[in-house]
């Protein structure tokens, strides 16, 4: 394999972008479109988006996967790079869901992880089989998880006005804070900045990501401004308030699942692992 993914045409001579166009002219026209696609709904309901961007209709269309697809997920240079999965989640998406493209790089990283499940389910079915452990134990026991019972959760859409930029007055220094909500590429990033930093010894996961999230101070936009603020003004009270209050304010998916087990006397809701075998099952 030569670690380069090509848009290899399917039966017919149509290629994953024809794929694309067709899906969104047809839906725009009819709402028919042969190759079988389903509509997801995004945790943000499409209201940290601009009202002209696609994505603000809070859902996106997107096709089955097939062995095309699997071809990325294969694709040595892409797992490499750690651009296999997303190289698949575009692929994936046809549209908005009203006949409109999308720019998945816009993507929130909820709404992103919304994709990542629908794309598991629309490639290999709803079942994920997971090893639950039995706390204070060295117990433990598989269990199958159905993928489409993994919800939104749930928003308060009065903190959302079709915008990315939300305030926080940090309750020490008094400064109000305007930040956004970072994207999945946004994220890949920063990843690959803290990787970085871990190589000459450094360790600066907070202050990175904030330096990526924050817009303003008291309305000062400078980025050296900003920069300073965090490194050296920013006391550890207020990071950690402002650091939950953009949790509070992150549409997401909800990665628990409810989990019983008679054998062993187990009842409760555990968090979901996503493991390698999540897109690369076991056979």
């Amino acid at each position: 394999m030569s670690g380069q993914v090509i848009d290899t045409d399917y039966p017919g001579g149509v290629t994953n972008k024809d794929i694309k166009e067709q899906a969104i002219a047809r839906s725009a026209a009819a709402g028919n479109f042969e190759f079988p696609t389903e509509i997801v709904d995004l945790p943000s309901k499409g209201l940290v988006y601009s009202k002209d961007n696609p994505l603000s209709s809070g859902k996106v269309e997107m096709k089955y996967m097939t062995a095309r697809e699997e071809d990325i997920l294969t694709n040595p240079t892409l797992i490499k790079q750690g651009k296999a999965l997303d190289k698949l989640f575009d692929a994936l998406i046809v549209g908005n869901g009203d006949g409109k493209a999308v720019n998945y790089s816009d993507l929130i990283l909820g709404d992103k992880n919304a994709i990542m499940i629908a794309a598991r389910v629309l490639g290999y079915g709803p079942e994920y089989e997971i090893n639950v452990n039995i706390p204070g134990t060295s117990d433990s026991f598989p269990h199958v998880v159905d993928l489409t019972e993994v919800g939104n959760q749930i928003i308060d859409e009065s903190l959302y006005n079709n915008s990315n930029e939300f305030e926080f007055t940090l309750p020490v220094g008094k400064q109000k804070i305007v930040f956004k909500l970072l994207t999945g590429e946004e994220e890949v990033s920063i990843a690959s900045q803290l990787e970085q930093q871990s190589l000459r010894g450094h360790s600066k996961g907070i202050t990175t990501r904030l330096k990526h999230q924050i817009l303003s101070i008291d309305g000062d936009t400078d980025k050296s401004v900003i920069n300073n603020f965090i490194d050296n003004m920013l006391i550890a009270r207020d990071s950690l308030q402002l650091r939950n209050y953009i949790l509070t304010v992150s549409p997401d998916i909800d990665l628990t699942v409810h989990v019983t087990n008679s054998e062993f006397n187990f009842d409760s809701r555990v968090n979901l692992p996503i493991g390698l075998d999540f897109f690369w099952p076991r056979v």
